[in-house]
C-alpha cells in the first residue's frame, strides 16, 4: 500500500512550562524541544515510523530547518521526493508554549500567505491519500487524479478551502472545533442528543464516512447506522501537541491494513492519547511496542 500526505511542513519549537507564563513577565526555561510538526507532516511521520511506503508532499525553506526535518522523515523511511525546496521561502515555524499542569499547548505559527507549491506528477499510484487542507488546489487535484484512492481530510479549521475539501473526500476526520463551526452547533456531553444531532448535520453537509475527534473525550462516530462514541484511554497529559495529527495517522494505517473500523477509531484513540503524555508533536509519536502495551490486538 502506498501512501500519499499532502500539506502543511513545518518546524516546531515547543517550551515546556510547568503552568501558563504570566503577561509581561520574564521566564527563564530549563529546556526545549524541537522537532518537525504540521498535521499531514506528523502523520506521514507515523506512518513511516510503523512501517508503510509513505510519501510526504509539502513545502520547505533551504535552510536549517528545512534540512532538519527532511532527515527526520528519511530517519523512518518516509519518500521525500515530493518535498519540496523553496530557495526563496523560509521554512513554516510554530513556536509552542506546553503547560505542562493542564495538558494543553498554545501554537504561534508563522508561514507568509505567498507560500503554495508548483504543481506535482507522481510517479506512482496512491492506494490511501491524506490531507490537512494547506495545499487546497494540489489536494484537490491529486483527489481527483486518482478516484480509486482512498481520502482522508484532517479537518482542523473551518475555513472555506478546508470545508470545500471535505465534501470531495472518503473520510472526513475533523475536530470538535471544525464540527461545531460548520454546523453552527454546540455539543453538550451531559446531552447525548446533541452528540447523534451534530453528526447527522456533518452527514447532511458532507456525505461521507465522518469522525470527530474528541480529544481526551474519544471520537464519535457512525458504525452500523448507530452514532456512536469511543472513549479515549486515561492518560497524564503534559502536551497536546500533534495528537490530533497522530490520530489521522493512525486512522490512515488502519485503512491501509484493512482493520475495521471499530479497531481503527480504538487504535486512533490510543495512539492520540500516548502522544500527549510526552513533549513534542512528532517526537510523541508511539512506537508499535509501546501501542501493543495498551492495544495487545495491535499487529
Amino acid at each position: 500500500m502506498k501512501i500519499l500526505c499532502i500539506g502543511h511542513v513545518a518546524y516546531d519549537i515547543t517550551i515546556p512550562m510547568e503552568q501558563y507564563p504570566i503577561e509581561n513577565t520574564k521566564n527563564r526555561v530549563s529546556s526545549r524541544v524541537e522537532c518537525g510538526g504540521g498535521p499531514a507532516s506528523n502523520a506521514a511521520y507515523l506512518l513511516g515510523k510503523w512501517g508503510l511506503e509513505t510519501y510526504i508532499a509539502g513545502m520547505i525553506g533551504n535552510d536549517l530547518y528545512g534540512k532538519r526535518i527532511k532527515k527526520e522523515f528519511e530517519e523512518v523511511g518516509v519518500n521525500t521526493t515530493y518535498l519540496e525546496m523553496n530557495y526563496e521561502q523560509e521554512t513554516t515555524s510554530s513556536f509552542i508554549i506546553a503547560n505542562k499542569e493542564t495538558g494543553t499547548r498554545t501554537v504561534f505559527t508563522y508561514r507568509p500567505n505567498s507560500i503554495k507549491m508548483k504543481p506535482i506528477t507522481l510517479t506512482f499510484e496512491p492506494d490511501l491519500i491524506l490531507v490537512d487542507g494547506q495545499e487546497v488546489e494540489l489536494s484537490k487535484e491529486i483527489i481527483k487524479k486518482y478516484p480509486n484512492a482512498i481520502s482522508v481530510i484532517d479537518a482542523g479549521r473551518a475555513t472555506p478551502e478546508i470545508i470545500e475539501l471535505a465534501k470531495l473526500v472518503n473520510y472526513t476526520v475533523c475536530s470538535k472545533e471544525f464540527a461545531e463551526s460548520v454546523t453552527n452547533m454546540t455539543i453538550d456531553y451531559e446531552k447525548p442528543n446533541t452528540l447523534r444531532e451534530l453528526y447527522r448535520k456533518m452527514e447532511s453537509i458532507f456525505k461521507n464516512n465522518i469522525v470527530v475527534t474528541l480529544e481526551s473525550k474519544g471520537a464519535l462516530y457512525q458504525y452500523h447506522k448507530q452514532v456512536k462514541m469511543m472513549p479515549s484511554i486515561k492518560v497524564k497529559a503534559v502536551d497536546s501537541t500533534g495528537a490530533g495529527d497522530l490520530f489521522h495517522g493512525a486512522f490512515v494505517y488502519g485503512l491501509a491494513k484493512n482493520m475495521s473500523y471499530e479497531e481503527i477509531i480504538k487504535l486512533s484513540n490510543v495512539t492520540g492519547a500516548l502522544s500527549v503524555t510526552k513533549i513534542g508533536g512528532r517526537f510523541s509519536a508511539p512506537s508499535r511496542e509501546e501501542i501493543k502495551k495498551v492495544y495487545h490486538d495491535f499487529e
